[in-house]
């Protein structure tokens, strides 16, 4: 399960967890939050009830990625399975500054990241997400993730878009591909794995090792196992979800984008989705699923 801001909290992962995934990702964390303030810190930290988890960090300091890659380390301990270093987020906000994608164009300096990283937790893989490049027609995939390997990188993710098409178009699977082609590590493949099939043919097509779902997982934990759910299984999941939203701290409100994911096909679904925007509380939220629960799959009640 791919990282993703203000989606891949830990109750998200425990979600893709038990839907099949083989390991998922914190949100991006910056470097700059975690050296400077603790809030940062409630990215990173698994719950309880978590395996492993991978932790991807952005920035473009090599110093606080040192700093950053130790203190992870030294908290998660065992439960680290790598970090990840984010050079593909086309976001201005982030560019602007020189980190994310921006580093596409500055491969010295991320190498020097990756170094870095190494340096401050020699024991943990140091993994790279990338795009084909950062400006249409300027693809610098293969030879940057060559770079990459170089420095030291266990492996590298590569979303088939370049930065400025942000997430429109078509992901291009063979510029994971060339990239695979390019590397003696494992590439990981990003962009448009919507589906289990998509991921079986991407795995099939690119010589990449894993496939890194994001969009995909929206409302649907069982892409990684490729099981069809019911509505009713929909609907149980929704109610579970909310719950690991309460149980684990995180903010109810973000319930509101998972009822339009989950309900999203069912007869109404505007409607649902509309009733879950104006909820607060998770006994608001289980109420909206009762409802649906009642309306479309009425012998699950049974």
């Amino acid at each position: 399960m791919a990282p993703m801001a203000g989606v891949s909290d830990a109750a998200y992962r425990l979600m893709a967890r038990a839907g099949g995934a083989a390991l998922a990702y914190s949100e991006m964390v910056s470097c700059a939050g975690l050296y400077y303030g603790e809030k940062s810190w409630e990215l990173v930290d698994p719950d309880p009830a978590e395996p492993e988890i991978a932790v991807q960090l952005f920035g473009s300091k090599p110093e606080l990625f040192r700093e950053s890659a130790e203190r992870v380390a030294t908290r998660l301990g065992e439960r680290l399975a790598l970090i990840d270093i984010n050079m593909a987020c086309p976001v201005p906000k982030v560019t602007k500054k020189g980190e994310g994608s921006a580093l596409l164009e500055n491969p010295a300096l991320a190498a020097d990241i990756v170094r870095a990283c190494r340096s401050g937790a020699p024991d943990v893989p140091v993994t790279v997400k990338i795009r084909r490049g950062r400006y249409m027609g300027q693809e610098v995939a293969p030879e940057f993730a060559r770079a990459m390997e170089d420095a030291g990188a266990a492996a590298v993710a590569v979303h088939g878009r370049f930065a400025t098409q942000m997430y429109h178009c078509e992901a291009d699977w063979g510029a994971v591909s060339r990239v695979a082609d390019a590397v003696g590590i494992p590439v990981i493949a990003s962009g448009d794995i919507l589906s289990h099939d998509a991921a079986r043919r991407v795995l099939a097509e690119t010589g990449a090792t894993a496939v890194m779902v994001a969009r995909g997982t929206y409302g649907n934990p069982w892409v990684f196992s490729g099981h069809e759910p019911s509505v009713a299984e929909k609907v149980a999941a929704f109610e579970c979800h909310v719950r690991l939203l309460e149980a684990t701290g995180a903010h109810l409100k973000r319930a509101r984008s998972l009822a339009g994911w989950y309900f999203k096909g069912m007869p109404d679904a505007a409607r649902w989705r509309n009733a879950a925007m104006s909820c607060v509380t998770a006994d608001e939220f289980l109420a909206v699923a009762a409802e649906v629960r009642a309306h479309v799959c009425p012998e699950a009640c049974s």
